[in-house]
């Protein structure tokens, strides 16, 4: 799983715990405390997938676009991090029994490891997420 992935689950929950107002890269990326252009590189793939709105110019930014209700962290998951299990395999000596089939191997165990993944993932939502920051003794708003 890479960073991608948390970073697109923290902003979703911190636009969740706003959804009267907008919230600029620079107040998320505050919150995450990572530089505002990994933030907007996120939230660009989270507007291109239909989960945020942006409005630019002055008091403009990024809201929730959908129900923290409907999505999941699978959701998430598949559009940042899809197939980030799989083994990275150097070349391997293709005359070798073990090397010619290595790869084939370890890809079907991690992508079997990556279907219960999601299994699991799809059991949690961004309302979920939000709830459990709620329930944190320094759960404070965003």
């Amino acid at each position: 799983m890479n960073s991608n992935f948390t970073l697109a689950v923290h902003s979703l929950a911190f636009l969740t715990l706003q959804p009267d107002r907008m919230a600029t890269s620079d107040m998320i990326a505050k919150s995450a405390s990572v530089h505002p252009v990994r933030v907007r590189t996120v939230l660009s793939l989270l507007r291109k997938n239909s989960y945020i709105k942006t409005k630019e110019g002055t008091g403009g930014g990024f809201i929730f676009d959908l129900n923290p209700d409907e999505v999941s962290l699978w959701d998430i998951y598949k559009i940042t991090s899809d197939g980030a299990l799989q083994p990275k395999c150097p070349e391997a000596n293709g005359h070798c029994v073990v090397g010619a089939n290595m790869q084939h191997v370890l890809f079907r165990i991690f992508l079997g490891a990556e279907e219960h993944l999601g299994e699991y993932l799809k059991a949690y939502t961004i309302k979920e997420v939000v709830d459990f920051i709620r329930q944190q003794p320094s759960g404070d708003s965003a």
